[in-house]
């Protein structure tokens, strides 16, 4: 056994590389679970200005210096700011609180529908109907007072939310304006020979930057288009379930399935089972299936070649670790073990075992 793990050892961890590599992850995992919620205005800040890069390349390959692309990229990201604080996040509000508002008459609704299924169903009972409508309707007591409590003890939140409009926005300047003397600082701490970090990285960089942005791109387009959608065949809350469409694209597989449930939900109380339902429903699915085979093919020049299993799994680890960002991140931070998993150098087994026997 100890012989096997000297082997194992002396065939992944011998390589000089390898080891500066263990120790880069290492380092870089221990400070966010350690710090991550002290350091969380400067993660957020590195991964806006990492998404907001591609916008400053883009404008530098057109002859635009970079200090005037960094600057005209910010002041766009200062611009879609304000226009998310002071017009959709009250619009927002004001539906999530009709929604609750009228929760009630839908529960109502739903139990009145609900108490028939035991004359057409034998095996249920009307005990087990009216079980199942109690604890939905304690669940939805609780997320009401979770909320009321949330809006009294507020005041520690909005400071805190204050903090941030102020110190993600100036971090995310001088990320990108101080971009080259940044990484020249960080770099000055390596060695010298790091050719196993640059190359991961810049396969990472590669798919990440594409996956990332792509997926930005993706929330916003299909959001809008739902809320386009919506608005035209007059269903209620068009902007909660734009936003809640455009942020399910976040999550592949899983929150498409998940996100059709409450647009169903809405658009059959609002009409029931009509042609306005078959119409908002038809509309909602071509806009899935063009998403689908359209805009992610033309989003993402280059695919992150993973398997479905492996993204659901990276979905719970990440997501479990780091809440929406871990979600959000799950599939580049997939990329980046697959990455690290394919550079990883490795000493042959024959010379590993002759150091082996050598030792």
């Amino acid at each position: 056994m100890i012989e096997t793990l000297s082997r194992w050892y002396r065939r992944y961890f011998t390589h000089p590389q390898a080891v500066l590599l263990a120790i880069l992850l290492v380092v870089g995992f221990t400070i966010v679970l350690t710090m991550g919620r002290m350091l969380a205005p400067a993660i957020a800040a590195l991964i806006i200005a990492y998404l907001l890069e591609g916008v400053v390349r883009f404008l530098e390959r057109r002859g635009t210096r970079r200090f005037n692309a960094v600057l005209l990229t910010f002041l766009l990201f200062i611009s879609f700011i304000v226009f998310l604080l002071f017009g959709v996040i009250p619009l927002l509000s004001v539906q999530v609180s009709e929604f609750f508002g009228e929760l009630p008459v839908y529960l109502a609704r739903w139990q009145e529908t609900l108490m028939e299924l035991p004359q057409q169903y034998s095996f249920i009972s009307s005990e087990q109907v009216a079980e199942f409508m109690g604890l939905i309707k304690r669940e939805v007591a609780e997320m009401g007072q979770r909320i009321v409590t949330l809006s009294l003890t507020s005041l520690p939140g909005i400071i805190t939310v204050v903090v941030y409009l102020f110190l993600v926005p100036l971090l995310v300047f001088f990320f990108l304006k101080d971009k080259t003397l940044l990484l020249g600082w960080l770099s000055g701490f390596l060695p010298r020979d790091r050719s196993l970090p640059s190359e991961v990285w810049h396969e990472v960089d590669q798919q990440m930057g594409n996956y990332v942005r792509g997926k930005a791109w993706e929330v916003l387009i299909v959001g809008i288009a739902c809320f386009v959608a919506f608005g035209v065949l007059g269903l209620k809350y068009t902007i909660l379930l734009a936003v809640l469409v455009g942020l399910s694209v976040i999550v592949p597989y899983i929150g498409a399935a998940v996100v059709t449930i409450p647009v169903a939900v809405v658009a059959y109380f609002q009409w029931g089972w009509s042609s306005e339902f078959a119409w908002l429903m038809g509309v909602y699915f071509v806009i899935q299936a063009l998403d689908g085979n359209a805009l992610v093919p033309l989003l993402f020049s280059e695919v992150v070649n993973l398997h479905p299993v492996a993204i659901i799994i990276a979905i719970l680890v990440f997501g479990g670790l780091w809440g929406f960002w871990g979600v959000f991140f799950a599939i580049p931070l997939a990329t980046l073990v697959n990455a690290i998993l394919r550079a990883w150098p490795r000493t042959p087994v024959e010379e590993a075992a002759g150091e082996t026997r050598a030792s």
